[in-house]
């Protein structure tokens, strides 16, 4: 069974270089920034939170804190 979109050649394990990674990164960018979390990017991906975490530092994203919105500040 074949899997298409930008997640069918993320198999875990290889190497992503180049204009594939390049690609990828345009698409974790992209649904990072519009709320996605890193690790469901991970998951969705089948690549390690790491990974994803490093492709969106190297993109210049700037990550959200830990905890989201439910966070409180301590008085």
């Amino acid at each position: 069974m074949a899997a298409t979109g930008p997640t069918a050649s993320t198999e875990k394990g290889r190497r992503i270089v180049g204009a594939e990674r390049q690609t990828l990164a345009k698409d974790l960018v992209k649904r990072y920034t519009s709320g996605e979390s890193i690790r469901a990017l991970a998951s969705s991906t089948g690549r390690s939170y790491g990974f994803v975490h490093r492709v969106l530092t190297e993109s210049g994203v700037q990550l959200r804190q830990r905890g989201g919105a439910r966070r409180r500040k301590k008085p």
